[in-house]
């Protein structure tokens, strides 16, 4: 199996449990939140048969981060694997989580706390697919 995509694959399942392990402290934690997620003229209810995709999202969120590593990935200098996971974090956070979520709370509507939950999960995704991009030896 191609490194990038074996890589991805390992990110992708990564992302998915840390999501939703994230996602079932956060209701705990915040229940308006949790409410907030119910919101049918915003979200779609889980008994859409498309929300079965969105499993698909951390898979297909784990091959970009590859692609992207595969990229860059030199030019992290870090000693250890969790330096290197947070310069490739830091750098996905800039360029994709911190514009993507600007525009997100400027258009939809959904409340401050849920887009920057949203934030701080993003940068949580790109450390945990960066640590074990940096783990997976070639």
């Amino acid at each position: 199996m191609n490194l990038t995509l074996k890589r991805g694959v390992f990110a992708g399942a990564a992302n998915l449990i840390t999501g939703l392990g994230l996602g079932w402290l956060i209701g705990i934690i915040l229940p308006a939140i949790a409410e907030e997620y119910q919101n049918t003229a915003i979200f779609r209810p889980w008994s859409d048969p498309r929300m079965m995709v969105y499993f698909a999202y951390p898979f297909i969120l784990g091959l970009a981060y590859a692609y992207i590593w595969s990229m860059v990935e030199r030019q992290f200098k870090g000693n250890d694997r969790i330096e290197r996971a947070g310069q490739f974090a830091k750098l996905y956070f800039i360029i994709a989580t911190v514009p993507g979520m600007f525009i997100t709370y400027t258009s939809f509507q959904v409340s401050l706390m849920m887009v920057l939950l949203w934030t701080v999960t993003g940068y949580m995704q790109a450390f945990v697919a960066g640590w074990i991009f940096a783990s997976v030896k070639k």
